[in-house]
C-alpha cells in the first residue's frame, strides 16, 4: 500500500500566522502592563544603604554607650552604624533638623531626651520610640536638703554643656525654683569632669541625666560625701512639665548590702528616643527598632521586662513603621530571613504584586482580542459583500457585469491570499460560498433577491 502524499503546510496561506496581527493584539497589552510597572516602581523604595550615621552625645556618656550596642547589632545584619558624638539632646535634634531641612545634611538617627524641643519647631521628625527612663539625678555636697531646689540659690552648680539635654532640663527646674539667676554662679561642666569636681569640691551640686547604671552616677551613688535629692513633689513637677514621669529608686536598690541609697528616692525622668529624619529608610527603620528591642527589653531598676521600646514620648509623631512594629511586630519576612533577603525580597513583591494584577487578565485578554481582530476582518469582507449584492439588487447594470465579477474575483483572492491562523478556514470558506453564490446570481444574469448571508 502506498503511503499518502505528505502535505507541505507552509504552502498554505491559511496555516500562517500574522506577526502584524499578533503584534498589534499584543502591543495594547505590553503597553498596559509597561505602565503598571512603571507605577509600581514609583512606590519601590531603593535598596537601604549599607552605612547610615547616629549623633549620640558625649563619648563617656550613656547614649554613645548604647549607640555602641546598636552598632553591633547592626553590624550582624551588614549595615555599618556610624557614631558621631556630640554635646547632647539638644546639638542631636538640630542636627537632625539640619539634615531634615538640607542645610547640614549627613545625620540619619539621634537619641533625643523628652522635652528637648517644640516638635513644631522641627518638621519632619520623626520618632522610633522611647528606650528608657532617663532619671534627673542632682547631686550635692553639704547640709541635707528635701526637694528644694531653691536651697541651692547661690551655690556653684554644674548644668551640663551647651547642647545637653542635661542642661535645658536643669535650666528649667531651677527658674520654677528661683535657683538660676546670681549669686547661683552656673558651670557648663558635665559627666565625668562635673563629679570629679564635685567630689574634690569645686562644685556643689551637680545635675546628670542617664541611666542609673551609667558608671559616673553609679561613682557618685556611692559616695559618703555625696548626697542625692529626692523630688518629694514629682506630681507637682509632672504637671508643670508634662514630658517628664516619676520613678522611685528603692532603698537599698544600688547596693543592698551597704543599703544604697538608705532611703527611697524619688526621681523625675524625661524618656530617651531615638529620633529619624522623614526620608530614613524603612527598612533601616524596622532593623534599627529590632536593635532597641535587644539592648534596651530588658529588666532595670527603673523598667521592667518588655517596657522599652515604647512609645511613650507624645511630643513627635511616630513614624509608620515604628506604629507597624508596636502593633504587630517586625515585618514578617525580617522574622525569618536575613535582613538583605528580606529587604530584596519585599522590593520584589512591591513590584510583582501590581504586575500580576495586570498580567493575568492581559494573558486572558490577548487571545481574544487577537481572535476579534481577525474576525473583524472577515467581517469586513462580509461587510463588501453585502455592499455588493445590495448595489446588485437595487441599480444592477449588465454592462458593468464583468466589473462585478472582477470585484467579486478581488474579494475572493484577499480572503484566500491573505495569511490566516488555520483555525479559520472554516470562515474563510463560508466566505468563498457565499462569494460563490453572488457569482452564480450574476452569471445567471440576474439580479434578483439572493439567499441570505450570515457571517459566521
Amino acid at each position: 500500500m502506498k503511503p499518502l502524499p505528505r502535505i507541505d503546510l507552509s504552502r498554505l496561506h491559511l496555516s500562517k500566522i500574522s506577526l502584524r496581527d499578533a503584534a498589534a493584539s499584543v502591543l495594547p497589552l505590553v503597553v498596559l502592563v509597561l505602565a503598571a510597572f512603571w507605577i509600581a516602581y514609583q512606590f519601590v523604595k531603593p535598596a537601604p544603604p549599607k552605612t547610615f550615621v547616629m549623633t549620640t552625645g558625649t563619648e563617656d556618656g550613656a547614649y554613645h554607650g548604647f549607640a555602641k550596642r546598636y552598632q553591633e547589632v547592626l553590624a550582624r545584619n551588614g549595615i555599618r552604624l556610624e557614631l558621631r558624638p556630640s554635646a547632647g539632646s539638644v546639638e542631636n535634634l538640630e542636627r537632625l533638623a539640619a539634615t531634615q531641612n538640607g542645610t547640614q545634611p549627613g545625620i540619619d538617627v539621634g537619641l533625643v531626651q523628652s522635652g528637648s524641643g517644640i516638635p513644631q519647631d522641627y518638621p519632619g521628625l520623626f520618632t522610633l520610640g522611647s528606650v528608657y527612663y532617663e532619671p534627673v539625678w542632682v547631686f550635692y555636697r553639704g547640709a541635707e536638703i528635701e526637694d528644694q531646689l531653691r536651697q541651692l540659690r547661690g551655690r556653684r552648680i554644674a548644668v551640663g554643656p551647651i547642647g545637653s539635654g542635661a542642661r535645658k532640663l536643669a535650666t528649667q527646674l531651677l527658674l520654677v525654683n528661683q535657683a538660676w539667676s546670681p549669686p547661683t554662679r552656673i558651670s557648663d561642666l558635665g559627666g565625668e569632669a562635673a563629679a570629679k569636681a564635685l567630689l574634690a569640691g569645686h562644685i556643689d551640686a551637680v545635675f546628670m541625666i542617664g541611666p542609673a547604671e551609667s558608671p559616673t552616677i553609679a561613682k557618685l551613688l556611692q559616695n559618703e560625701n555625696v548626697r542625692l535629692l529626692s523630688f518629694d513633689r514629682a506630681a507637682a513637677y509632672t504637671k508643670a512639665f508634662p514630658f517628664l514621669s516619676t520613678v522611685k529608686l528603692p532603698e537599698g536598690g544600688i547596693n543592698l548590702m551597704r543599703n544604697i541609697p538608705p532611703r527611697d528616692v524619688t526621681l523625675l525622668a524625661p524618656t530617651a528616643n531615638i529620633m529619624v529624619t522623614e526620608d530614613f529608610h524603612p527598612a533601616l527603620a524596622g532593623l534599627m527598632l529590632q536593635a532597641m528591642a535587644e539592648v534596651h527589653g530588658g529588666t532595670g531598676i527603673f523598667q521592667k521586662a518588655g517596657e522599652f521600646p515604647a512609645l511613650r514620648d507624645a511630643e513627635f509623631p511616630a513614624s509608620s513603621e515604628a506604629q507597624r512594629y508596636y502593633t504587630s511586630g517586625p515585618p514578617f519576612l525580617q522574622r525569618y530571613l536575613p535582613f538583605w533577603a528580606a529587604t530584596l525580597v519585599d522590593r520584589i513583591i512591591v513590584l510583582l504584586v501590581p504586575l500580576i494584577a495586570v498580567l493575568i487578565p492581559a494573558i486572558k485578554l490577548a487571545p481574544m482580542i487577537y481572535t476579534w481582530r481577525i474576525r473583524s476582518r472577515i467581517y469586513r469582507w462580509y461587510g463588501e459583500l453585502k455592499l455588493l449584492e445590495l448595489e446588485l439588487k437595487d441599480r444592477f447594470d449588465p454592462a458593468r457585469l464583468k466589473d462585478y465579477l472582477a470585484r467579486l474575483d478581488d474579494l475572493e483572492k484577499r480572503a484566500y491570499t491573505r495569511p490566516l491562523p488555520i483555525a479559520f478556514s472554516a470562515d474563510v470558506y463560508t466566505l468563498r460560498q457565499h462569494i460563490d453564490m453572488v457569482r452564480a446570481s450574476l452569471r445567471a444574469g440576474g439580479s434578483g433577491t439572493l439567499p441570505a448571508t450570515a457571517a459566521p
